[in-house]
């Protein structure tokens, strides 16, 4: 099992849970992060840390795209390994649907 980071985390990127990995498989994108699913230990801190609820076990239903998009893009992004600041306009994506086809950049971010 591993975790993945879904598209609730598009233009929110609140980066809470980079704080709490203790493996640091957090990779950061423009407006998203992702988790190296060869990477994360399964340990499940990084969950309940997530303000957008963007991450999940890759147990869930409909979670076969996350890892494999979240694999993708964590061996062309940055790792990051500490909390930056998230987008001044974070709360008004929080929640909002349909964020990956409408908002989703491949653009790495800074770490």
């Amino acid at each position: 099992m591993t975790y993945v980071v879904n598209d609730g985390c598009i233009r929110c990127k609140y980066m809470d849970c980079v704080e709490v990995c203790p493996v640091d498989c957090f990779y950061v994108g423009e407006n998203m992060l992702v988790i190296h699913p060869d990477e994360c230990i399964d340990c499940g801190v990084c969950e309940p840390e997530c303000p957008a609820d963007a991450i999940l076990p890759d147990t869930e239903p409909g979670t076969e795209k996350w890892v494999e998009m979240n694999r993708k893009f964590a061996e062309q992004w940055p790792n990051i390994t500490r909390k930056g600041e998230p987008p001044a306009d974070a709360e008004e994506f929080k929640g909002v649907e349909g964020k990956f086809e409408k908002y989703f950049s491949e653009s790495p971010g800074k770490a």
